[in-house]
């Protein structure tokens, strides 16, 4: 059963693409990473697709990251790993047409791959952001790095460094910039598609060209960082089996912020 749904309107430009597993929180498996590579390169030769809206399916979540019942095969070697998450994003991808994140719910973890790669956010008031790496005693690196790109360093690091222990509101979010408009509840994928139509709108050769100058500006930053994140995860992550226990035994509750 596929993970992924997409839906092109050929007459405004505009393809909406839904992570669909609304049952695992629209978590990532390897088979949904492997679809969403292969969407965004499809994008890319579509003429027809002017700008493109990234949702998730259901009212609890966006994305949350990795799933955590997928097995990721991984070499036996310190000096190589393996992340399934790294090139799943519309830039890695080499998708230059403008993609919108319309959020609903939670969006955390390796959702952070995702929306780091998105032109700008819509979400809803119901949304949440956060980064669950800490608490389960794994370095948040590549994720870290590309919201430290949308957000404040300070809004950056608290979001990473506290864990599960607090989530930032749309509200918050809005506030700090992560976030550039708020709608009403149920109204995310809306205000998203109606902004992509704009642009659409637009010749695409100006539209892309923007696009690809607005990510240029942040793109030595990104890869500085991506370079120093394999050696950190090795270096700060903890054996598995100790991370599982952490998970098992997670404390329910958050702070709001």
């Amino acid at each position: 059963m596929s993970g992924l749904r997409v839906t092109a309107d050929k007459d405004t430009g505009v393809t909406v693409v839904t992570l669909d597993r609304p049952e695992r929180l629209n978590a990532i498996d390897l088979a949904l990473r492997d679809e969403l590579v292969s969407t965004w390169g499809e994008l890319r030769f579509d003429d027809a697709v002017r700008a493109v809206v990234l949702t998730g399916a259901g009212e609890r979540a966006f994305c949350t990251g990795l799933d955590r019942d997928a097995e990721v095969p991984q070499p036996n070697s310190p000096y190589m790993s393996d992340d399934p998450l790294l090139n799943v994003g519309p830039k890695s991808n080499d998708l230059w047409k403008p993609v919108v994140a319309a959020v609903n719910g939670m969006a955390c973890g390796g959702a952070f791959y995702l929306l780091g790669e998105c032109d700008f956010l819509v979400a809803e008031p119901a949304a949440t952001f956060f980064d669950p790496h800490t608490t389960y005693g794994m370095v948040s690196a590549y994720e870290s790095v590309l919201m430290a790109q949308l957000m404040p360093h300070g809004e950056a690091a608290r979001s990473a460094l506290m864990g599960t222990a607090e989530r930032l509101s749309a509200a918050r979010a809005h506030a700090i910039g992560l976030v550039t408009e708020l709608t009403e509840s149920g109204g995310a994928l809306a205000a998203a598609t109606a902004a992509a139509e704009v642009i659409a709108g637009h010749p695409p050769e100006g539209v892309q060209g923007t696009v690809r100058a607005l990510w240029a500006a942040k793109e030595a930053a990104v890869q500085r960082g991506f370079a120093q994140a394999p050696h950190l995860i090795a270096l700060g992550n903890l054996p598995p089996d100790r991370q599982a226990a952490l998970f098992r035994s997670r404390q329910p509750g958050f702070r709001l912020r």
